[in-house]
């Protein structure tokens, strides 16, 4: 609500000239709603928590894993989807989930506050790990397999439907006007989808957040039992955004400056640790870094995966550490980029978001590594927002659909590969991802060992 209040006064927008709002939404998140519209608990897990690992475990006692997977598409780790929180909350807070009416998500809850009113959208559902992607509405066989009711869940509808209007107590919080029209929004990963590279099938990117990814707009979901690339229905209406991504991303290289880095802490000390890196030749000295910080994903050999630096000897230094933190990071997207190479033609140049683009060091190694010509533009990390934005001029009737979201990017800088860097990338790749499985397994044994 502050948030909001501050946005209008930077900018100096009046009110009124809001034409209507619609969000983009960290996605995986269960806020238990009673039957009176209360909100039952003040905190509920994050996107990434698996405490429901043993629910999980149980459902798949009885349901078919490879089946519920290429029905769904959700590739995360199982434990990480609502379906499975929701096993777990009725397990181990029986009395919440009793009183629960319905569960909303993360932007579904703040819409519910603009308006009073309960929605949620398809890009949204398909992370419930019960929606069944094709169909556009939830497995009811999953449902009864988890134990979990029917009701709890609300039938989705497309992104730019008006939810309601901003009510009066939430035009006094936030500033806005009472009556502005709320659209339903979008899952963050959907909403970045459009607003990176439009609703044309095909189209690629690179986000670089806190956690990292690569997804691609198609008319039919990717689906791989082996490799597991996750799949949210797209904003646009019959799409499917497919993607891998490393958990912690740009978490790992902040966790590189802020434990490492201690003694540049300052407004621009990510410009600093770019200098400091430049200075290292390609292979950091034979460092490699593996950025599996907030354990693993789908496509790794372990959840229990540790990151975590190999090759170290006495010679190597701080700015070795730094630059194999950049090219590890840039190093596992690569590994995604192939596993989508494997499904579907993967263009030649490929748009970067996120906080990460705007180092140019970095866009360099990525083009290095990936062997593609790589670019930013001036969307830069407002991607989502973009998409969101989007939503809203389509629901109040100022767009018709998506087409012109590509007519508002402009070309900041783009990297094309050195070949001779891309040989010396080739080669480390094979010895990143064999060591990825030693830290894999190191991984699984540190946890059966209760570490």
């Amino acid at each position: 609500m502050q948030s909001t209040q501050m946005l209008l006064e930077r900018t100096g927008t009046a009110p009124g000239e809001i034409a209507g709002l619609a969000l983009s939404g960290a996605s995986l998140v269960s806020i238990p709603v009673g039957a009176n519209g209360e909100i039952l608990l003040d905190e509920v897990p994050i996107w990434s928590d698996m405490r429901a690992s043993e629910e999980a475990k149980e459902f798949f006692s009885s349901v078919d894993e490879e089946y519920w997977y290429r029905t769904t598409g959700n590739g995360f780790p199982p434990a990480c989807y609502s379906l499975f929180k929701l096993m777990w909350m009725k397990k181990n807070q029986p009395e919440i989930y009793r009183k629960t009416a319905y569960v909303l998500g993360s932007k579904d809850y703040i819409n519910y506050r603009f308006t009073g009113k309960a929605a949620t959208d398809h890009s949204y559902a398909s992370g419930t790990g019960a929606y069944d992607l094709r169909a556009g509405f939830m497995n009811k066989d999953f449902l009864y397999a988890a134990g979990v009711r029917e009701d709890l869940f609300l039938n989705p509808s497309p992104s730019h439907t008006v939810v309601g209007k901003v009510c009066a107590s939430a035009a006094r919080a936030t500033g806005l006007k009472e009556g502005t029209p709320v659209l339903c929004g979008g899952v963050d990963n959907a909403c970045m989808a459009l607003g990176a590279v439009g609703p044309e099938p095909g189209k690629v990117y690179v986000s670089l957040g806190s956690s990292s990814w690569i997804p691609i707009n198609s008319q039919e979901p990717i689906l791989d039992f082996q490799k597991k690339p996750y799949v949210f229905s797209h904003i646009q209406e019959g799409m499917y955004t497919s993607a891998f991504s490393i958990f912690s991303g740009g978490s790992s290289f902040r966790w590189v400056k802020e434990e490492l880095c201690r003694d540049i802490q300052r407004e621009k000390a990510y410009e600093e640790l770019d200098k400091l890196a430049e200075k290292v030749p390609i292979g950091a000295n034979g460092v490699i870094f593996n950025p599996s910080l907030a354990g693993g994903t789908s496509q790794d050999k372990s959840v229990h995966i540790r990151g975590g630096y190999m090759g170290l000897t006495l010679r190597n230094t701080r700015d070795d550490l730094i630059r194999a933190a950049l090219e590890g990071i840039a190093m596992n997207l690569k590994m995604s980029l192939d596993s989508l190479a494997a499904h579907v033609p993967v263009e030649e140049r490929i748009l970067m978001c996120g906080g990460g683009s705007k180092s140019r060091l970095w866009m360099r190694i990525f083009s290095d590594i990936f062997n593609k010509t790589v670019y930013k533009t001036n969307i830069d990390q407002d991607a989502a927002s973009l998409g969101a934005a989007a939503i809203a001029a389509r629901g109040i009737g100022w767009w018709k659909d998506y087409q012109k979201i590509p007519q508002l990017h402009t070309l900041g800088f783009e990297s094309s590969p050195i070949q001779e860097n891309v040989g010396k990338y080739e080669r480390l790749l094979p010895i990143y991802q064999r060591l990825g499985e030693i830290a894999a397994d190191m991984g699984d044994a540190l946890y059966s060992s209760g570490f």
